[in-house]
């Protein structure tokens, strides 16, 4: 799930679109909320996570982080590792 400025077909920021590019690249399933539509979701997700900037990534109900974090998992390769079981699920059922 990610959380972010406008949604994944159009973002509203260059770091929204920065991590919808990054995470497009694994070909995974991407779900988004667009928190600029619901202030309240804004408020709340930013109070669960303890981050005060958006986009917020969570994969698999896991808090990662903003886009400057996935960039530097996709660099080093640790993205690959994390996304790697659900590009598993997504062949299986293709």
């Amino acid at each position: 799930m990610i959380y972010m400025k406008g949604v994944p077909e159009f973002p509203q920021c260059g770091f929204s679109s920065l991590a919808v590019r990054v995470l497009k690249h694994y070909n995974v399933p991407l779900s988004a909320r667009n928190i600029l539509e619901d202030p309240e979701l804004k408020a709340a997700v930013k109070s669960y996570s303890h981050w005060p900037t958006f986009p917020q990534i969570f994969i698999q109900g896991e808090f990662i982080g903003g886009s400057d974090i996935i960039m530097n998992m996709h660099q080093s390769g640790e993205l690959k590792e994390k996304l790697k079981d659900i590009a598993a699920n997504r062949d299986k059922t293709a």
